[in-house]
């Protein structure tokens, strides 16, 4: 065995592949993408030291992100402006990558499945969501009454969450499906009668 230290063009990797991601994006870009992946709000200079960019240089794409719809702000402490994803610009991106793999019809199919799904932990569970079933447990629990309902382990709870949060993207990227085939149809028509 040899005490070889590795060569010293692989001492800071991250720091190559930092300024290649630099060198072929902007500044926007890259702090697009550092909110997209950030799962609590953060503040811009947080940002701006992950975009690699002037905390001033994000401040002003955050703005844009803001007006876009694509970022959401808070205040957090000591009144600082803190900056999330929106929760509208992630179910649009859902919605989008849901109707690039299935039709509507399928869709359709799938969220008479989900809605069938959910209606069975319904019943088996006499409550109507995950969170009604825990008040449910924790009131029996304080009232010491006897009856042994069926518990439900964390795994199946988690089961029934995913089905809903899956059946609330479905229905939303249905209705955007539904709503660009109107508009694509009151578009034709238009075109239609334009060409007479």
């Amino acid at each position: 065995m040899t005490d070889r230290e590795p060569p010293a063009n692989f001492a800071d990797v991250n720091e190559a592949v930092g300024a290649d991601w630099e060198a072929e994006t902007t500044p926007y870009e890259r702090i697009r993408h550092v909110i997209a992946h950030s799962y609590r709000p953060i503040k811009a200079d947080t940002v701006a030291d992950e975009a690699r960019t002037a905390a001033k240089t994000a401040r002003k794409h955050l703005n844009t992100l803001a007006e876009e719809g694509f970022v959401t702000t808070t205040t957090g402490d000591n009144g600082a402006t803190l900056y999330r994803r929106s929760p509208e610009s992630l179910v649009m991106e859902q919605a989008a990558d849901i109707l690039q793999e299935v039709s509507t019809d399928e869709l359709n199919d799938r969220i008479q499945t989900m809605r069938k799904e959910l209606s069975e932990f319904q019943k088996e569970f006499d409550a109507d969501s995950p969170e009604a079933l825990t008040v449910d447990q924790t009131n029996h629990i304080l009232s010491e009454s006897g009856s042994a309902e069926a518990q439900p382990d964390p795994e199946t709870i988690r089961e029934w969450k995913t089905l809903r949060r899956n059946l609330a993207f479905a229905n939303a990227a249905l209705s955007i499906g539904t709503a660009e085939q109107f508009v694509d149809g009151e578009r034709q028509t238009i075109d239609e009668g334009v060409g007479a």
